[in-house]
């Protein structure tokens, strides 16, 4: 008995300890099984990067000609020419983040209801929150991030392609290369992406989860007509618009002063208001309402279950 009792302490000691599981883990792993069950977020930019490509390349043949003709303007003008299409290639592809956001949000959380995987899931040690948050994270860093590597692989390969037909033509590819601010162009797209599509439209992400995480059928009709009758009470009760005017504002830019004008345009100096953009107060006032709309479809989903 004594030495049974002496060998018990001895293969305790041996015993592993269990894991302790870092509290950013199940949301690392929530936002990998978004991306795995929704691969349009990654497949929509590689679709729309090779078609621009494509086209490219066809617009290609023209290209020294298009040269020579430049090299008669005066330099502003023979700068903007030979940016038009790296410029063009990256408002393609940020309109389609912008679209992709959309779209996710607003199947977030309803396809899961829908198809009835939310009984799996809420069965796993994740909870509520970290879940929508890792929901949330899609459009708001994991869209920005993936879209500006894309669109930067894109006009590099327009870039290389060319500078390869430029030089087949008997002519000095160097003006590609040196002219073209690519580090103010870069700085722009990732302020775009970043400030833009992610942070300046973070209510709009959070009010499409939480109608999302609500709506039974036809999410999008639900999430459009609150709005479209706010704006059709109003018209008829006080005869203003002053709450389409504020959607027009915060949306449409002008809340956030010449960062969001200037970036729509790809306007390299356009960095240099970036501190207005910060001080702005729609942007945090936009903030908070996307906090609010956060907490509610956290809320919603621990309530709802399946469709």
């Amino acid at each position: 008995m004594s030495t049974q009792a002496n060998a018990m302490p001895e293969f305790d000691s041996q015993r592993i300890a269990p894991a302790v599981l870092s509290p950013t883990r199940p949301l690392y792993w929530s936002i990998r099984r978004e991306l795995w069950e929704n691969r349009s977020i990654y497949l929509v930019p590689l679709a729309v990067a090779a078609l621009t490509l494509f086209g490219f390349l066809i617009s290609a043949i023209r290209l020294p000609a298009k040269m020579r003709a430049a090299s008669g303007l005066d330099p502003m003008q023979q700068l903007q020419d030979i940016e038009k299409p790296f410029t063009f290639a990256a408002m393609l592809i940020m309109g389609a983040s912008f679209v992709v956001g959309i779209v996710y949000c607003l199947d977030a959380l309803h396809g899961e209801r829908r198809d009835r995987s939310i009984l799996f899931w809420k069965s796993l040690p994740v909870s509520d929150l970290t879940t929508v948050l890792s929901k949330m994270s899609i459009p708001l860093a994991v869209i920005p991030v993936l879209y500006f590597v894309i669109t930067l692989a894109t006009q590099w390969i327009m870039l290389l392609l060319a500078s390869v037909v430029l030089l087949a033509s008997g002519q000095n590819a160097a003006i590609l290369w040196t002219h073209i601010p690519w580090f103010q162009m870069s700085a722009m797209l990732f302020f775009h992406l970043f400030g833009v599509h992610a942070i300046w439209y973070a209510p709009l992400y959070a009010w499409l989860v939480l109608v999302s995480a609500w709506a039974r059928r036809a999410a999008f009709l639900w999430a459009a007509l609150p709005v479209v009758a706010i704006a059709i009470i109003e018209k008829i009760a006080l005869n203003s618009t002053h709450f389409v005017g504020m959607l027009a504002h915060h949306f449409g830019g002008d809340q956030g002063g010449d960062f969001i004008a200037s970036t729509r345009a790809m306007d390299p100096l356009s960095y240099l208001t970036l501190g207005k953009f910060l001080t702005s107060p729609g942007l945090w006032i936009g903030l908070a309402i996307a906090a609010v709309f956060t907490a509610a479809a956290v809320r919603l989903r621990r309530q709802q279950g399946p469709i």
